[in-house]
């Protein structure tokens, strides 16, 4: 029989009896603590054919669970999902199911769903078949992915219905995820809309209107912008690769554009100071464009615009053209693990571009 003897688990970090100080491994201790506001995002895009190479519906969700999980690691601001013209669509299935149908729209709704606060799901998400085994996926559990019972000072929330604060102002209800209290902006909204809102102080006491807390409805931005917060990724469709480029939502669009392929140059250039293709921190909106099955060279072919604009090569795009596994064993790099591989290597250039801020 073993003469070990199991001591007690000790919580809140208690020193035991020799002094050591206990760890509580069975809580999370990678909690985001933004430092400072942050101006500059970074965008990720991919083509919705990925949806098409894999067979089976749990195959098809699992898919896009990976790109979310990555997108959510790494910080992934903006998710573009393009057609590069490798899936044919036709309209969906009889009960509305996409992925077989509408791979570039399957995948934009799964991480849609995925990036929503889990308590505004089933109100922001109608019923539909696209979600049936979304529920099976790993969490996100974004900054902004909030428990009823933790603070921050800003959440989302959802309109519940119009109406007037102790003054007579008209406004809106709105659900936080706070099961004691709604809270209530001075806007009037749209039932079912979704809402960025500041909340009150931490001290200060539900009542003041009607039974909810006072607020104000803010940008989704404005938690990146003014406190640093991780908030999440948007998703928006672009009907081909040139359109990721030409829709962008920034004024004046993205600063740089990184194109991945084989044919590329190796990624570890654009690390290196003075060296040709370098990511200078200088920077605002960087967006790294990941191929399909076929790589960019087929979303580039199958793009009519492209070709009678009279650009040559699919390089030509791009600021930097780099390849992210220069000694690959594999014949190929699938798109999902070309998402993981890429963001890791170009960490250095996003900490860099975060101590210039």
């Amino acid at each position: 029989m073993s003469s070990h003897k199991s001591k007690k688990r000790k919580p809140n970090n208690e020193p035991d009896r020799d002094g050591k100080t206990f760890v509580d491994t069975s809580k999370p201790s990678a909690l985001f603590v933004p430092k400072t506001g942050r101006s500059y995002t970074l965008s990720v895009a991919l083509p919705g054919s990925i949806i098409a190479n894999a067979i089976t519906p749990e195959q098809k969700t699992a898919l896009a669970g990976q790109i979310a999980r990555a997108c959510a690691v790494f910080c992934v601001d903006e998710v573009v999902v393009f057609n590069d013209g490798q899936a044919p669509t036709r309209p969906p299935e009889q009960d509305g199911y996409t992925a077989f149908a509408d791979p570039n729209y399957f995948l934009f709704h799964v991480l849609s769903y995925l990036e929503t606060p889990p308590n505004l799901r089933r109100a922001l998400f109608p019923m539909h078949p696209d979600l049936k085994l979304a529920g099976a996926l790993p969490s996100l559990d974004m900054p902004h992915h909030l428990r009823s019972d933790e603070w921050c000072p800003y959440r989302e929330a959802v309109a519940v219905r119009q109406a007037t604060d102790d003054q007579g102002t008209p406004g809106t209800l709105l659900d936080c995820g706070i099961s004691s209290n709604r809270v209530f902006v001075p806007v009037l909204l749209e039932d079912r809309t979704r809402t960025t809102v500041r909340m009150p102080e931490q001290s200060s006491k539900p009542g003041n209107t009607k039974g909810s807390l006072a607020c104000e409805a803010v940008s989704p931005d404005t938690p990146r912008e003014e406190a640093g917060y991780y908030w999440g990724y948007s998703v928006r469709q672009a009907s081909s690769l040139g359109a990721v480029l030409t829709e962008a939502p920034f004024d004046g669009g993205y600063d740089i554009s990184i194109g991945t392929s084989e044919r590329g140059r190796p990624a570890q250039s654009v690390l290196v100071p003075g060296g040709e293709g370098y990511i200078a921190p200088t920077w605002n909106h960087l967006l790294v464009v990941f191929g399909g099955v076929a790589g960019l060279e087929a979303a580039f072919s199958a793009d009519a615009d492209l070709q009678r604009a009279g650009v040559l090569e699919v390089k030509e795009l791009f600021d930097t053209w780099i390849n992210l596994v220069p000694t690959q064993g594999s014949r190929t790099i699938r798109t999902e693990e070309a998402v993981w591989i890429g963001l890791t290597t170009l960490g250095p250039a996003l900490e860099a571009r975060s101590r210039a801020d």
